[in-house]
């Protein structure tokens, strides 16, 4: 694998570990210290995916993954010294795959980042899902509300398409970690409700009232009609 990685990490000794370990994984790796130095990374090189530390100097992780997503989709996984609730959340709902908290184990390390960039350049057999007033191009990675496109993350777009391409299923938290995330002992269910909540948000006509992603209680999520 020749996937290119950048990570935007202050503390010298992870980020140079970090470096270290992903190149004789067989990454191509480029460092940024500061938030600053991150987007100009992004900006100029191009990586295939981001880690991205909570805490940075002068530009702050959130406010990065916020600029990035306004700009593309390329997976990022947030990596943080904390692993309360809401900081999780947080790094989530600014747009971030995924994450993992520090001091992290390298071999989770890379099964997450693996699992981030097979999401993102994985193809379909099917070209075109609907749902509702949807039209899910599964080959261009578009999807088109009410002839607008909606800009969503690579996993927003697989949740939905994964949702969409079995409309009657009912999908619990688990499935869709294996199936979405890429993996289920290494993930964390917030993943999910973090990522319905940013796609209905973006989607839905009434986010608070769904009608093309519905929860069923107790259970999961499945789609609607519409």
């Amino acid at each position: 694998m020749d996937a290119r990685i950048l990570i935007v990490e202050d503390d010298e000794s992870i980020r140079e570990t970090t470096a270290i370990g992903l190149r004789q994984a067989g990454f191509t790796v480029a460092e940024a210290s500061d938030g600053h130095e991150g987007l100009r990374l992004f900006r100029d090189w191009h990586p295939d995916a981001i880690l991205l530390d909570v805490m940075l100097p002068k530009l702050d992780g959130l406010e990065v993954c916020r600029s990035i997503r306004k700009e593309a989709t390329v997976p990022i996984v947030m990596l943080t010294a904390r692993s309360d609730t809401i900081d999780v959340v947080v790094g989530l709902e600014a747009g971030a795959d995924d994450y993992i908290t520090k001091p992290f184990e390298f071999p989770v390390l890379v099964a997450r980042l693996r699992a981030v960039l097979r999401r993102s350049t994985e193809t379909h057999l099917a070209e075109l899902l609907r749902l509702g007033p949807l039209t899910i191009d599964q080959t261009g990675y578009e999807v088109i509300k009410d002839e607008e496109l909606i800009r969503l993350s690579n996993t927003e777009f697989e949740l939905l398409a994964t949702l969409a391409s079995r409309p009657k299923q009912v999908f619990t938290r688990e499935m869709l970690l294996d199936q979405v995330w890429g993996y289920d002992y290494l993930g964390d269910s917030r993943l999910v409700d973090v990522a319905v909540q940013r796609l209905r948000a973006k989607v839905e006509d009434n986010p608070a009232e769904p009608v093309l992603i519905l929860t069923v209680r107790g259970v999961g999520y499945r789609a609607g009609h519409g």
